[in-house]
């Protein structure tokens, strides 16, 4: 029988769609210059195998990823109520698509497959491999079929520039699988590691990134959310992590004891150093902001008589357009403490104890975020987390590459609201 020849499209449709329709008809249609007719055929569940392979082999890779699709999600009824000859041919024609040169025919089966446990392991691995990240990267994070030492290979010869990530973030990774992440060039994946719960990492590998975190600031909030972390790694983290993260370290509760006694009289002292600079005398320079030396480090004397002073002095200075992260400088220079910060408080819009609360913090992220708010370049923020923050060459926050800021604007927001709750 064959499909009527004054038959509309809607009713070619209807016709390749339904389960059915004679085999006849269906291998009529599947010539069919429509390619939605031909993509009603790939989804069909009555197409027999001989139309598989036409459609297989289909001009249009839509009507291929369809049928890809389709006979990877056919793969767990297969077992047992089906016959080994039917198996075969689903595997066959599978397997010519996993090759299929669109990577749009590869993605529609691993996206079938990924977490598929019936799903045939040499078609899994090969997926796996795929040079196109949009194909493996869902089977490798998934796929409940590959082994350790399945992951460890794909380290070693990496079909795509983010393998590493995308079995950083697979759950259950082993011991082995980890030390291979860390051993590794991608920090990034590096932090998705850290950020796993449910990646097993040996103590000494931890040990090892935590004295590498120094360098990058963007593990350090993961490495203090750890489940388990030795008594060395939270003392070396104490002396890195920012006020935020040190609050959440003091709140772990395998800390050891000595730390979190050191910890809470740190944080004690913090909060008591931030209402203390903000009633210091500006006249005679008790402030705790001293000439080029932060938090406690001086006690410059002060030009302005007055707080008052000293924002009306920035504000006259932000209105003739000369307020410069140069000019702050120079306060700082200069030992005028007060009004570097109220300078730096107008440029970027936010109270002047938002500054004092930063600076008293010692938070290189905070004064980081300031100079990007206030639009000030990087090696601004770098010079005023010296001049201003009082942070040593091992404590600031460093350009990234072309100078760009070492945070993403997201944590930079955060740090602003986070500085100007706290000054009120």
């Amino acid at each position: 029988m064959n499909a009527p020849a004054a038959a509309s499209e809607a009713e070619r449709v209807r016709q390749g769609s339904h389960a059915g329709t004679p085999a006849a008809v269906l291998r009529s249609l599947a010539r069919d210059s429509s390619v939605t007719v031909r993509a009603s055929l790939a989804l069909n569940p009555g197409t027999p195998h001989d139309v598989h392979e036409m459609l297989a082999a289909d001009a249009d890779e839509r009507v291929r990823a369809l049928l890809g699709g389709k006979l990877a999600r056919l793969l767990p009824g297969l077992s047992g109520s089906e016959s080994l000859r039917c198996q075969r041919q689903v595997y066959d024609t599978l397997g010519t698509l996993v090759s299929d040169t669109a990577v749009r025919v590869r993605a529609a089966i691993a996206d079938a497959v990924k977490a598929m446990p019936e799903a045939p392991r040499d078609l899994v691995l090969k997926l796996a491999r795929d040079a196109e990240v949009s194909v493996a990267d869902p089977v490798i994070r998934l796929s409940p079929l590959l082994t350790s030492e399945d992951l460890l290979g794909l380290l070693d010869e990496p079909p795509f520039g983010e393998t590493a990530q995308a079995v950083a973030r697979r759950p259950g990774l082993t011991e082995a699988v980890s030390d291979a992440i860390a051993a590794g060039a991608d920090t990034e994946a590096i932090r998705l590691l850290l950020s796993n719960p449910s990646a097993q990492i040996r103590e000494a590998t931890l040990d090892a990134l935590v004295a590498r975190a120094a360098a990058h600031v963007d593990w350090h909030a993961p490495l203090v959310k750890r489940p388990v972390l030795s008594a060395r790694a939270q003392r070396a983290l104490a002396d890195i992590v920012a006020a935020h993260l040190l609050e959440e370290l003091a709140a772990r509760g395998d800390l050891d004891p000595t730390l979190l006694a050191d910890l809470r009289r740190r944080l004690g002292s913090r909060l008591e150093a931030a209402p203390a600079m903000q009633a210091a005398d500006p006249i005679t320079g008790g402030g705790v902001i001293g000439a080029a030396g932060g938090l406690g480090r001086g006690a410059g004397r002060e030009t302005p008589a007055s707080v008052e002073a000293a924002a009306a002095l920035a504000r006259d200075l932000a209105e003739a357009g000369q307020l410069t992260a140069g000019t702050i400088l120079a306060a700082v220079g200069r030992g005028e403490a007060e009004a570097a910060a109220a300078m730096l408080a107008v440029a970027a819009s936010v109270p002047r104890g938002a500054v004092q609360r930063a600076v008293a913090l010692r938070s290189a992220k905070g004064l980081v975020a300031l100079a990007w708010r206030a639009e000030f370049g990087m090696r601004d923020a770098l010079a005023l987390q010296t001049a201003l923050g009082g942070l040593g060459p091992h404590e600031v926050l460093r350009p990234g590459p072309s100078d760009r800021f070492p945070l993403a604007p997201e944590e930079l927001r955060w740090q602003i609201d986070f500085l100007a709750k706290a000054a009120h």
